[in-house]
């Protein structure tokens, strides 16, 4: 590992898979996953660790359907190799009510929050933020048409957690998790 690997930091943006549809809108905070939104997190998680993305820190909204797509996602970073392989140290999870319905500069403040010694953070989220944010953090490379449910942003940068702002971390890799 060199110098410029101990500076950079990763993180990874993932919006919730596929959810069931709700009855209304006041029940939509527990939505559950639907079976292909359960395959589709946990190949996300075998993806992470097939790259070698495996997160310090986990911030996850505590909608019903993120926290499944966490729980499958972390199935899938353990699947015997060569699906998913060995997740390595257990990551710190906090669940944050303020991800829910959140506009990118409120998800922006708790990745601002990151413990400094973290090298890789993962937050799980719903549109539009979670998109805005990725576009917000590389304009340029962020897809118009936002993440789908279930993919992965990966954005790479030389900043401080504290410090990350607008173009801070241009997108370095993109997966769609579709079983």
């Amino acid at each position: 590992m060199t110098d410029a690997d101990l500076e950079t930091r990763t993180l990874v943006l993932l919006r919730h898979a596929k959810a069931e549809q709700g009855s209304d809108a006041a029940d939509d905070a527990e939505r559950p996953l639907s079976a292909r939104g359960n395959a589709d997190a946990a190949a996300a998680g075998a993806w992470l660790a097939q790259h070698g993305l495996l997160p310090d820190v986990v911030i996850c909204s505590t909608a019903r359907r993120t926290r499944q797509t966490w729980h499958q996602v972390a199935m899938g970073m353990t699947g015997s190799p060569p699906e998913g392989g060995p997740a390595g140290p257990r990551p710190m999870v906090r669940y944050e009510p303020g991800a829910y319905d959140a506009h990118p500069e409120e998800l922006l403040a708790l990745v601002r929050t990151v413990d400094p010694a973290a090298r890789t953070a993962l937050l799980i989220a719903h549109n539009p933020g979670i998109s805005l944010l990725s576009a917000l953090l590389d304009p340029e490379g962020a897809d118009e048409e936002g993440l789908r449910t279930a993919e992965l942003a990966v954005h790479r940068g030389p900043l401080g957690w504290a410090e990350l702002g607008r173009s801070g971390a241009p997108i370095t890799a993109r997966h769609a998790a579709r079983v």
